[in-house]
Order: structure tokens, then sequence, then C-alpha cells
């Protein structure tokens, strides 16, 4: 009878120790979901605020203003000596691989053509290079046509020309790839087609050094700009040749605002600095300082950014 007992007991124990691990291994199996429930979520509350701020201000660090009527707004702008872009996460604006007039000197008309002219049917579907937030929806009969403007958060911007409908609005958050246009003809074009510009604080940069049309893809997954000297405002042209510039002609035939901006010096906001120490740091009316960067006492500034004083 002792003996029974014990094998009873014996093989009690033993039943424990092995349901020991077992119900171990399913407690970790039960964590395991509810720990990637969480991280997920993290994640997911991340990326909205990346968002929001990709949203509310992209390329903070480079631009200081946001102006939604004018496409050259940037004369008095200092460029920084060098820009490193990341290409990355790109939508070809068309699958179109023909190029019908590329970047540079126009001789028929006596002037740079700073985008390329890319072949594209009325009607065909134009899609927005990178995510980015829409600076300007406008038309302009002697230029651009109806066209539209992208700010980004690598530092670009880009327009996109002679398009024969719009479908975003100033303000709306695109994401790379999303429709923002549809070809056309419009404004002075001689025939359908995608003038596509890239422009880093306003300066243009060839498209053909970041975007290979040919082959629909990137040319790397960086392009680094080096600065250079802004030119001098070019020459007017007559309306009657094919120019798709007029607005940056008629900004730069105004009264000059470029001698102002040469006798101006800058200052690079450091962390931890406001508008008011600077101010005092530089010796100047801080309504001064505002003034010169239209901004208000009030106004938020970032580490990096760019002040004319």
């Amino acid at each position: 009878m002792l003996f029974k007992q014990y094998i009873k007991f014996s093989f009690f124990a033993l039943s424990a120790l092995f349901a020991l691990p077992m119900s171990s291994q399913d407690m970790v199996s039960m964590q395991a979901p509810i720990d990637k429930h969480h991280k997920q979520v993290d994640t997911l509350s991340l990326n909205r605020v990346k968002k929001k701020t990709f949203v509310e201000n992209p390329s903070g660090d480079l631009y200081t203003t946001w102006n939604t009527s004018s496409v050259h707004c940037y004369g008095n702008e200092q460029l920084p000596s060098t820009y490193r872009i990341d290409l990355r996460d790109y939508t070809m604006p068309t699958p179109s691989r023909k190029i019908n007039s590329k970047y540079g000197y126009r001789p028929a008309f006596r002037r740079m053509h700073k985008g390329l002219d890319i072949k594209v049917y009325t009607g065909d579907t134009i899609r927005a290079a990178f995510a980015g937030k829409v600076r300007i929806v406008d038309y302009e009969g002697k230029g651009y046509g109806k066209y539209v403007v992208i700010r980004h958060n690598n530092g670009l911007e880009t327009i996109y020309g002679h398009m024969s409908k719009h479908l975003v609005k100033v303000n709306d958050y695109v994401d790379s790839g999303q429709p923002i246009g549809l070809g056309g003809s419009t404004g002075m074009s001689t025939g359908s087609h995608l003038h596509f510009e890239t422009r880093l604080l306003g300066e243009a940069i060839n498209p053909a050094l970041l975007f290979d049309f040919e082959n629909q893809v990137t040319t790397g997954d960086y392009y680094v700009y080096h600065s250079k000297a802004r030119p001098k405002p070019a020459t007017i042209v007559s309306e009657k040749e094919n120019t798709e510039e007029t607005a940056e002609q008629k900004e730069a035939a105004a009264p000059p605002k470029q001698t102002a901006s040469r006798s101006s010096h800058y200052h690079k906001v450091k962390k931890g600095e406001t508008l008011y120490s600077i101010a005092k740091k530089l010796k100047i009316p801080l309504n001064t300082l505002c003034k010169s960067n239209h901004l208000t006492p009030k106004s938020r500034i970032r580490p990096g950014q760019i002040l004319k004083y």
C-alpha cells in the first residue's frame, strides 16, 4: 500500500515538473503578440508625429517662407554651400521615356530652359515625384499654363507645367506617386507635354541629374548639390517667343532687390536661441530682424534656420 502511494506521488511530481516549463512557454507565447501589438502602436504613433511635422513644414530647416502665389520667390535667400538631397522613395512623374527638350540654353530664344519637356498626351496622369506639401496651384497663360509646385522634405521643390487639369489644392499633403494633375498643352506650349523642374531654394537643378527618364529610375539614392553664385537677371524676351518663365522674368525686371541682399548678413540659428536673444547678440532691433525675415516677435524659429539681417 505504501509502495502504491509512493508511485502515485512520484507520478504527480513528475507531471508537475514537466507542466511547469510548458506553462511558462504558454505565458511567453501569450506575451509575444501583446509585445508585438505595443510595438505596432508605438510605430504608428511615431509615424503620425513624423507625418504631422512633415506636413506642416517640409524642409523647415532650409526654407523660411511659405509663399502660395509666386514660384520664383527666393532671390534673396542664401543657398547652402552643399546640400545632400535624398532621392529614395521616389516616383517618376510620368511613365513617358521621351524627352522633347532638354535642360540648358536655347539659342533660338536666347534664354535658359530650366527644366525638361517630357512627352505626354492630354489626359495622361501626372504624379508627385516625392511626398510633400503643395505650395502653389495656379494658371499662367504666358508661361507654365496650369501648373503645380510641391515642396518636399528632401529640400527640393518640383514644378509641373502645361497640365490640362489640377487634381490637388494648395496646402494639400501628397504622397509619392499620388496623382496631382493631367497632362496637357496649356500656357505657352506648342504641343502636349509635361514641363518638369527641380529646384533648391529657387535654384534650378537639371532634372536629368536626378531622374533617368529613359530607364524610369533616379540616378542614385542621393544627389549632393554644390552651390554657385546666382546668375544675373535674364533679359526679358519678346512675348512672341515661347517662354515658360514669365513669372521669373517679371521679378528680374522689377527694381532689383538684389542690391540690398549683397550687403546683407546671415545668421544660422543655434539650439536654444530665440529671436530676442539673436537680435540682442547682433545688436539690432528685434522688429528689424523680424521684418527682414517676414516674421513676428512670436514666430517660432528652429536650429539650423537661416536669418537675414
